[in-house]
């Protein structure tokens, strides 16, 4: 009884150094996350830039067609269909921006830094390789996404407040309008879109880090040469294209998987989770394939960066 009285004071003491020592290991990764954020500025800049790009453009197609869709749009699944699209384009644009601008923070996230020799300087700092590079891995593999979902929220939301304001000074129900609209159920869509693209992509950001960590020169074309080069003699050699198909899958392929593909010309479905098929997109071997083979290429560029020497 003695014995078990003195222990329990000890025990809130004991819960309080394993929270601490958790908090202290963790803060470096979230100080280095942070460092790329304010050394990047490209990561938001580039798909604000394109939101307010899309929003304009929205705004003048607006203007110029709104009178016109009262006679043109008749049937209910066209209206549903023209009232959609502009999310749509909205969100795919949006998605394609956060791949490409990921892709190329990963060409240089490595590169850069031995390029201008502040590799020296960061090295001289207790943050291990691993969790520079983890860092970095962080920022295509979540901090983007998560960004990109904000900024499609945000615009999705603004072009709901234009089409209301349109709608509403031509006549048209703005009742009507919201009754297509399932935002909520868009957006648990959209942030299952995100979530399984960066998943999907996440071999294809580790093959670019991993490039990044030891090219001396040219990052971008040693990054697609190779892959270029390998369907090149795949088809000469043996008259196949299995490599290309594999390749294209890997960019395209998240969405077939995550989603039940629509027939070309297809209306929107009134509610768009019915689209969503997550256990099987779960369930493929090319998911978890390509993150053994993503978190591979990953243990070779903290290799890398601990052995490779400023350009």
């Amino acid at each position: 009884m003695n014995t078990q009285l003195n222990a329990m004071p000890n025990a809130p003491l004991e819960a309080q150094a394993v929270t601490n020592a958790a908090v202290a290991a963790t803060r470096p990764l979230y100080w280095s996350i942070r460092r790329e954020l304010w050394e990047n500025r490209s990561l938001y800049i580039a798909p604000l830039t394109i939101a307010s790009l899309f929003l304009v453009g929205f705004l003048i197609s607006t203007i110029q067609q709104m009178p016109k869709m009262r006679a043109t749009l008749v049937d209910p699944a066209q209206q549903r269909a023209a009232i959609h699209m502009p999310y749509d384009v909205a969100a795919f644009v949006l998605l394609l921006t956060a791949f490409f601008t990921g892709a190329f923070y990963c060409l240089d996230a490595l590169y850069g830094e031995r390029r201008d020799r502040s590799v020296l300087f960061w090295k001289s700092l207790p943050v291990s390789d691993l969790t520079a590079v983890l860092a970095k891995a962080c920022i295509p593999l979540a901090v983007l996404p998560l960004f990109a979902f904000v900024v499609i929220l945000a615009t999705q939301f603004v072009i709901f407040l234009l089409s209301t304001a349109f709608a509403l000074g031509n006549g048209f129900s703005a009742v009507a309008l919201w009754a297509q609209l399932p935002l909520w159920k868009m957006w648990i869509s959209l942030l299952c879109a995100i979530v399984a693209s960066a998943l999907w992509y996440a071999p294809i950001y580790g093959w670019l880090l991993l490039v990044s960590s030891f090219v001396r020169r040219g990052v971008f074309l040693s990054a697609v040469l190779p892959p270029f080069a390998i369907g090149v003699v795949e088809k000469i050699a043996f008259n196949t294209h299995y490599f290309a198909d594999m390749m294209t899958f890997r960019l395209t392929g998240w969405y077939s998987q995550a989603f039940v593909p629509m027939a070309p010309g297809a209306v929107s479905p009134a509610d768009p989770l019915t689209q969503l098929t997550l256990g099987r997109f779960l369930s493929r071997p090319e998911l978890w394939i390509g993150l053994a083979v993503a978190a591979i290429f990953l243990a070779m560029a903290v290799r890398l960066r601990r052995s490779r020497e400023p350009i």
